[in-house]
């Protein structure tokens, strides 16, 4: 597919003096086509580049050298019998040591035309080049109450929930389960009710993962259902597996590894996550850590490719920031955000799919500093080119809390975002030379209400459904409006509405038959 572009002149412009005042009212409030939105799913990143071709190339080599010299531990039995029968090298210490000739054989075998399915197909997110999309991720194992500042264990309704707003938000692309149902028990239970509260929630592409290896069978038969049979979920799988396979520093996690293996041979696909923390389980230099991350993911697509060649895989390069004076995660920093960066800019020279983490905010609330965190690594990441923003929205406490309202206001932020990923076009019509002519010499002087103002106010500009841009004055006769408010009054007019995602009776009632739902009819 061709990178999304943005023609000058406006293919359906909207009205600019016919109706009257309330006309134009009507025609901004009503919802953007596509080929007037300023912004969508999919613009091209790429423009930032914080590391020379040199630092790349050398991050490269160092990573190529660890996996030759250093390699990684605890392969399950499956896993060593995969990758030595490609052609990596156990040994006497357990470790799976790979050449560089079979790293380069398996990138020129990966697949680097993926796209991530929705059940529905306009949310499908083609992940080549440095097309960008933004969602969710993480294991929150609370949720932020920002009316009563108080953090509370997090239940399978709150996902449920997290799916239905996401589903309705333009600028949150895809959903990945952001929380852990803390309400559930029962593991097995725990990911069939994962599985079950994020695509009736949600038609957007979902990420989750599976505790055990034999929780996938069960998990895929409910997506059997939900796609109508098993051909019609390998042609579109729209749910992936978010795999933690290395345990860092260069360690196979055993058990995620076979749950992996298991998601291939069901036609899923997998995100290969390396989520070392910088200063513990990762060197404490930024490009140490991107170092290990890299190599770690490249042991990942070896290991994807020498079971099923061309199986689509995105390259999930984690790593994050630590406050080495407290131990503490930093996720909101500038480090992470350039920890990020440069994760993107090697995903680009593999040409590789790929994903990595911005939009975490250490703060508790969503408040100045969350605000500061969670936009400057989602802006950087999307200037980087990074195909997957994962934790874009709504996560706070350095991972551990999820906040709904924060995720709506994420909407608007990730806005802004986008509308710096998209820059600036430079043509004859946006150089506004005739303008300048027609305005200055014998015109109004001003630009208010000419034909090109009017006729792109809205597909140049992104306006914040939230944020507030009134003067003191206006803000004061009308009632002050709060932001956080307004957010949860938009949360519960979301979650007053039936999901667009809900399941055909027949079908719910034929799930709930075979499986434990915990979710109310």
């Amino acid at each position: 597919m061709t990178d999304v572009t943005y023609p000058s002149k406006n293919p359906t412009p909207r009205p600019t003096r016919s109706g009257g005042r309330a006309a134009r009212h009507a025609s901004r409030a009503a919802k953007l086509s596509d080929d007037m939105r300023p912004v969508r799913p999919g613009l091209s990143g790429g423009q930032y580049k914080p590391l020379s071709d040199a630092d790349v190339a050398r991050i490269h080599a160092a990573a190529l050298t660890a996996l030759e010299e250093i390699g990684l531990a605890d392969a399950p039995p499956s896993g060593v019998a995969i990758l030595t029968g490609a052609g990596a090298v156990q040994g006497d210490d357990g470790r799976i040591r790979f050449p560089r000739a079979l790293v380069e054989d398996m990138l020129a075998i990966a697949n680097r035309d993926v796209t991530l399915c929705g059940r529905d197909p306009a949310h499908d997110l083609d992940l080549s080049g440095t097309r960008v999309h933004y969602g969710t991720a993480g294991a929150a194992v609370h949720m932020v109450d920002v009316a009563g500042r108080n953090y509370r264990e997090s239940t399978v309704q709150d996902l449920f929930d997290a799916a239905r707003i996401v589903d309705t938000l333009d600028n949150i692309h895809f959903l990945q389960r952001p929380m852990v149902c803390r309400d559930i028990l029962d593991n097995l239970e725990m990911d069939l009710n994962t599985v079950y509260a994020t695509t009736s929630g949600t038609t957007k592409h979902i990420g989750t993962s599976f505790v055990e290896p034999a929780h996938v069978a069960p998990c895929i038969d409910m997506l059997h259902m939900i796609a109508g049979g098993e051909a019609a979920w390998r042609a579109r799988p729209f749910l992936s597996n978010s795999n933690c396979f290395v345990v860092p520093p260069m360690r196979f996690a055993t058990e995620a590894c076979e749950v992996m293996e298991n998601c291939i041979r069901a036609g899923m696909p997998v995100l290969l996550l390396s989520a070392g923390m910088s200063g513990a389980t990762a060197p404490s230099t930024i490009a140490g850590a991107i170092v290990q991350a890299v190599a770690e993911c490249l042991a990942g697509i070896v290991y994807v490719n020498a079971m099923a060649p061309g199986h689509p895989a995105v390259f999930g390069t984690w790593p994050f920031g630590l406050d080495l004076r407290t131990g503490a995660m930093t996720g909101g920093s500038g480090e992470q955000a350039l920890l990020t960066a440069g994760c993107a800019q090697m995903h680009r020279f593999y040409g590789l799919p790929g994903g990595a983490a911005a939009g975490i905010a250490d703060s508790k609330l969503p408040d100045m500093q969350a605000g500061w965190e969670q936009m400057c690594s989602n802006v950087m990441a999307g200037l980087s080119g990074l195909n997957m923003v994962y934790e874009a929205a709504g996560m706070h406490a350095s991972l551990l809390g999820f906040c709904h309202e924060s995720l709506i206001l994420g909407d608007d932020l990730i806005g802004q975002a986008l509308r710096c990923v998209r820059g600036i076009e430079v043509d004859d019509e946006t150089l506004a030379l005739d303008q300048m002519r027609a305005v200055c010499l014998g015109g109004p002087g001003h630009y208010l209400g000419t034909e090109q103002t009017l006729g792109r106010m809205e597909s140049d500009h992104v306006y914040p459904a939230l944020g507030n841009r009134m003067s003191p004055k206006e803000w004061a006769e009308k009632d002050k409006p709060d932001l956080i408010e307004n957010a949860i009054a938009t949360k519960e007019r979301i979650l007053a509405t039936t999901s667009a995602a809900q399941f055909a009776p027949d079908l719910d009632a034929a799930i709930r038959a075979r499986f434990t739902i915990h979710l109310p009819r």
